[in-house]
């Protein structure tokens, strides 16, 4: 019994490596995904890139439509969690519409999520389930956060909005028409601070000016 323990790593050990190991996959799979594209990307590859079987690859991530699917949760959790904090019900609605319209026109312009943008768009068509499991896991999932915010507002006397969900859908196009559709065409590149807080605060401010 004691040199089976001696040998057997802790638990928490255990975790840790596998936790470690999870992220090693997800950080080769983010690169080959937006260096190469959702079909040039293989599990054997990324398994022979990380020096180890295609099995252990598998026994984190059974398909390559759930390892993409992870690669998104992580790109896109911290935002989310910024967009849940942003919009505290205890701020007026005009700050925190305004704060939500900056860090999100600031997001949706970096150059990593252009690349994701790009990604999805061009390879959408010959996989769906791309588009699929980008949406559910990126704009359908801020839409559902701002829509609850706009509800509850709408709850407390604080905006004129009858359709949540779609006010929340007008906000986020509002937000999508500039700056990010020509960084996405190529026209701009690496729009500057003071850019993107003038049109986020345009969006803002047209938002509410239909709603306050």
């Amino acid at each position: 019994m004691i040199g089976s323990a001696a040998t057997s790593p802790p638990s928490g050990r255990r975790e840790l490596r596998r936790a470690s190991r999870r992220e090693a996959i997800l950080n080769v799979a983010q690169r080959s995904f937006l260096e190469r594209g959702y079909a040039a990307t293989t599990m054997n590859a990324i398994a022979a890139e990380l020096g180890g079987s295609k099995g252990t690859l598998w026994s984190y991530f059974p398909s390559k439509e759930q390892l993409f699917a992870a690669v998104l949760d992580r790109a896109t959790a911290s935002f989310r969690e910024l967009v849940a904090v942003t919009l505290n019900p205890a701020d007026p609605p005009e700050r925190a519409i305004r704060s939500f319209c900056r860090r999100f026109v600031e997001r949706i312009c970096s150059p990593e999520a252009i690349a994701l943008y790009r990604l999805v768009i061009g390879e959408s068509q010959r996989f769906p389930e791309v588009g699929r499991i980008f949406y559910e896991r990126a704009p359908a999932i801020t839409r559902k956060i701002m829509a609850d915010y706009l509800a509850g507002a709408a709850e407390r006397g604080q905006l004129m909005v009858t359709n949540s969900a779609l006010a929340a859908e007008q906000l986020t196009h509002l937000c999508l028409a500039g700056m990010h559709q020509r960084a996405m065409l190529g026209v701009i590149d690496s729009p500057s601070s003071t850019a993107i807080r003038a049109e986020a605060d345009n969006a803002a401010g047209l938002f509410l000016r239909a709603y306050g």
